[in-house]
Parts: structure tokens; sequence; C-alpha cells
């Protein structure tokens, strides 16, 4: 009986390190998290239907790049995986389709989320991310490496 307690203990205090790993050292916010979009160009009140920052190019497309890489992690790693490479739990966003198709398939999802049975998969950030970091965000994903 005694060895059963021992174990019994021994089990319950592996169970909460386990949790505390889980817990405290987990990728990703709970909560969505502000993104500073500071330098880049402001876009129009209408969303764009292509990236506009892939489209210009330059200084602003790397800028989008580091601001997106930035709130990518903040608010999208824990489920979409580190540096973008999912780990089977939502769509690897590397994969998407390039050019137009694959930037409105990506705000559609961003912005209204994704629900199944009255349960979101994924919450809507159009009310919590400006456009400007949103696209920022796709301008990340858009050029990490896709597996082979």
């Amino acid at each position: 009986m005694k060895n059963r307690v021992i174990a019994a203990a021994a089990l319950s205090f592996v169970a909460i390190q386990f949790a505390w790993v889980e817990v405290g050292l987990t990728h990703g916010d709970v909560q969505p998290q502000a993104v500073d979009t500071e330098g880049l160009e402001a876009l129009p009140e209408d969303f764009a239907l292509e990236n506009p920052y892939r489209l210009k190019g330059g200084e602003q497309y790397e800028l989008a790049r580091e601001i997106g890489a930035s709130a990518y992690n903040s608010n999208c790693a824990r489920c979409h995986g580190l540096e973008a490479i999912s780990g089977g739990i939502a769509p690897d966003l590397r994969m998407l389709e390039d050019g137009e198709f694959g930037d409105e398939w990506f705000m559609e999802r961003v912005r209204k989320g994704y629900s199944q049975n009255g349960a979101y998969k994924m919450p809507p950030f159009d009310a919590i991310l400006s456009q400007e970091a949103m696209w920022a965000i796709r301008s990340y994903t858009e050029t990490q490496p896709r597996p082979e």
C-alpha cells in the first residue's frame, strides 16, 4: 500500500511539472496582441484585395516582413507554429496560394475567423488588428520557405 501511495504522489508531481511547462513555456499569447505598424504606409479604409506591401516591394515590403514576424509570433504561432511551420493543429500558412487568391483567403480568415459547429477554431481579428498589421503578417508568412 505504501508503495502505491508513493507511486501516486510521484506521478502527481510529474503531472504537475508537465502542466507547468505546458502553461508557462508555450509560445504565443492567449490574448490577441496589438501590433505596432509604425513606418508602414497607412492603407485606405477599404481593404486591399492583394498584399499592398508585396506589390510596393522594396523597403516597405521588408519592413512589413519584420513587423509581420513579430505580429505572427504574438498572435498566430500558438496554433500555426513557430516560423509558420504548422505542427498540424492549424493550416500551414506557408502553403497558401501565391498572389491575389491566397491573399483573399488569408484576409477572409484573419478578419472573420473560422467556426465549426458553433465553436471558433480561429477567432476573428477584424476588430483587433489593423489592415496594415494583417498584411504585415501575410508578408511574413508568404516569405517563409515552403517544405520540400
